[in-house]
């Protein structure tokens, strides 16, 4: 039987939030644990004894990964010390190569960092990891060199998105008007310098395309790249990899701008992109640093850094804007729908990203900022927006950031419960601007507070709403900031998405499990109405595909964690446990890993639209033209090792099968088994 707070059951109009900790004892190992759950269970599937509790062996079970993921011998870091996005080179997801890396990998590293200094007392390693992400993944003064001639009251030009590649370039429009920016001037004011304090979200770790030498640069060095910049029907697999920072030297004469943007000239320029949940993600993790630290009497060892991602915190209110600052809600209409000033432009939610840039030459000076209108729930932290605005510590320099913070708190526990399908999973989100364009939606499509349903934010292939590996990120840190807050609403969330879960989890033995893969939607929300919520009877989720992807497995299990340790949930305590088992009974020399066969593969042969009469080089000498593939502008990946398996499956063969050691999967199962450690070892 499942046990449930009965008092934390209301009616959906009633929200209780209570901002006090909950009061824990670490119980460190020496000692006797008591522990809270089943007897007969432990890390290895065996049978518990009196000598060896199934807590310290999960404890035992994130030291001795840890140990192997910090194994220089096991390839996960680069020279300079930065996170791979996996060990093995030929990889190709959402980063097209192995080597490069993402903001994502540099914030998981320094959650990682975090629960070791919790377990060890030992916070040098935290203090080290931020220091990496700032020296590498924050562009530094001279890598974003005219912010000083941005202006808050025109932040960019107009461009539209479209729903298919071959729409771009996209023309520039000034004659669409754009609202202002209420946060430059007191971000200015509050860190004394106009430079952006964000990660932009990927990089060219080895320099395997080539583009270390531009903008006076070294080669070899590493570097930042962009992929994607030509809407959502634009996979991966049809991405132009493109410097940040563009003097020309490759692509065409007008280097790659003009794939992307049509305008009359182009002027040699910087540009980023921030991915805000690994910014946020940083932020969590700062805070749980700070907290556990300060259990230890080490708070001032963690001091410094936690002002930075407090920092941080400021500037990621960016992504809670309109793309071009326009009104939240009913915007239909680029040239209809109005400016916003001041706060009306913010929907108070993470989205997509937010990007800056500006020119090369400082002596004719130019900067634009950007920030989202589309939020997906998978990208949403309400934990990062708790502390940003409840602790101290966290709380942002500029007068408006815990303020806005609280908002935007609130507004995103709102977006999960109007996203809860009638079976218990979260849908997609919501748009500011249809289709990237500000287009006029279908009839009758639901709204919140004013923006549209969007089933699938932001990417169409494949769909964002698709990967469980969503629901397991974003239900984590709502079960958090439900452990820290006894947020009610919160509760509620979470208790009927445990129980969706808990009914798609299978737990068999020797390693052998699955959890949910792929997700088909039907249906839509109700429109939003935060006095008398809808129950969304018609919107339903099945799940079409099992996997044992160990990384979100990891996740999921401290979902269910933090959720049991608030809630008293026995069946979500056991399964976290058993899933972790399962994990560890998958381990091998590099960590924890299954093979994964790859059908995708098939696309290495993918065309990539390039307009007509466009051509160019990459710097390796690939030529980019209409007809150009995948491959054949990344001939580089001829020379990895396990290329000779996906040329026998492009010429007909079986699809090949692989290993991969992702660095955020081993991060998410070594954080899990720390976390269990740490909720259940209390008396």
């Amino acid at each position: 039987m499942r046990i449930r707070r009965g008092s934390a059951i209301t009616t959906p109009t009633t929200r209780v939030r209570t901002r006090t900790r909950r009061t824990r004892q670490r119980l460190w190992l020496t000692g006797i644990l008591a522990l809270s759950m089943p007897l007969g269970l432990t890390a290895a599937g065996g049978s518990a004894s009196a000598d060896e509790p199934q807590l310290l062996q999960f404890e035992e079970d994130f030291l001795d990964l840890y140990a192997k993921i910090k194994d220089p011998a096991n390839g996960y870091f680069s020279d300079e010390g930065i996170p791979y996005h996996s060990v093995e080179t030929l990889l190709v997801e959402a980063p097209d190569h192995g080597h490069e890396t993402t903001s994502e990998a540099y914030s998981y590293l320094i959650w990682l960092e975090a629960q070791y200094g919790q377990v060890t007392g030992d916070w040098g390693p935290f203090n080290d990891a931020w220091d990496l992400m700032e020296e590498f993944m924050i562009p530094d003064s001279g890598e974003q060199p005219t912010t000083s001639f941005y202006n808050a009251s025109s932040p960019a030009t107009y461009a539209p998105e479209s729903t298919n590649p071959a729409d771009y370039p996209a023309r520039l429009d000034p004659n669409i008007s754009v609202g202002s920016d209420p946060l430059a001037a007191e971000l200015r004011s509050a860190y004394g310098t106009s430079d952006i304090y964000g990660m932009h979200w990927i990089q060219d770790v080895d320099d395997v395309y080539g583009y270390g030498d531009v903008c006076g640069g070294n080669s070899g060095d590493p570097t930042f790249i962009n992929t994607f910049q030509r809407g959502p029907q634009e996979s991966t697999w049809e991405t132009v990899p493109q410097p940040s920072c563009e003097d020309f030297s490759y692509g065409g004469p007008n280097g790659y701008l003009d794939l992307f943007t049509g305008d009359n000239s182009y002027s040699r320029q910087w540009r980023y992109t921030n991915a805000p949940d690994a910014d946020a993600r940083a932020v969590q993790a700062a805070y749980w640093a700070n907290q556990w630290a300060g259990e230890q009497g080490n708070a001032a060892q963690v001091a410094d850094v936690v002002d930075r991602a407090s920092r941080m915190g400021d500037y990621l209110r960016y992504s809670t804007y309109d793309k071009y600052f326009k009104q939240i809600g009913n915007c239909v209409g680029a040239s209809s729908c109005p400016a916003g000033s001041g706060r009306n432009s913010s929907h108070r939610l993470l989205g997509w990203y937010y990007a800056w840039g500006g020119a090369l030459d400082t002596s004719a000076g130019w900067s634009w900022r950007i920030g989202s209108s589309s939020a997906h729930f998978g990208y949403q932290n309400p934990m990062a927006a708790y502390a940003l605005s409840e602790d101290p510590a966290l709380i942002p320099n500029s007068p408006t950031a815990a303020s806005d913070w609280g908002a935007s708190l609130d507004r995103q526990v709102e977006f999960y419960r109007w996203l809860q399908s009638s079976e218990g999973a979260i849908a997609g989100g919501a748009t500011n601007s249809w289709e990237g364009h500000y287009g006029t939606p279908p009839s009758g499509t639901p709204t919140f507070y004013g923006m549209y349903y969007d089933e699938k934010p932001v990417y169409h292939d494949p769909p964002s709403n698709q990967w469980f590996g969503m629901q397991a990120w974003s239900m984590q840190r709502l079960a958090e900031y439900y452990y820290e807050s006894d947020d009610q609403l919160a509760g509620q969330v979470l208790d009927k998405w445990v129980d969706w879960v808990l009914d798609n989890v299978t737990i068999g033995s020797g390693g052998d499990y699955q959890i949910p893969s792929t997700l088909a939607w039907s249906g839509a929300p109700d429109t939003w109405n935060a006095s008398n919520p809808g129950a969304n009877n018609n919107l339903h989720v099945q799940v079409t595909e099992y996997t044992q992807d160990v990384g979100v497995t990891g996740s999921l299990a401290n979902a269910l964690s933090y959720y049991a340790a608030a809630s008293g949930d026995t069946a979500a305590q056991e399964t976290a446990a058993g899933l972790l088992d399962a994990l560890m009974a998958n381990s091998d020399d590099l960590g924890v890993a299954v093979p994964e066969t790859r059908r995708d593969y098939n696309r290495f042969d993918d065309e990539i639209y390039i307009p007509n009469g466009w051509s160019g080089t990459m710097p390796n000498g690939d030529t980019i033209e209409p007809g150009a593939t995948f491959d054949s502008i990344r001939t580089f990946y001829q020379d990895d090792p396990d290329w000779p398996q996906v040329e026998a499956y492009l010429n007909g063969g079986p699809a090949p099968t692989f290993t991969y050691h992702r660095f955020w999967a081993q991060a998410d199962i070594a954080i899990a088994l720390s976390t269990y450690t740490s909720l259940f070892g209390d008396a």
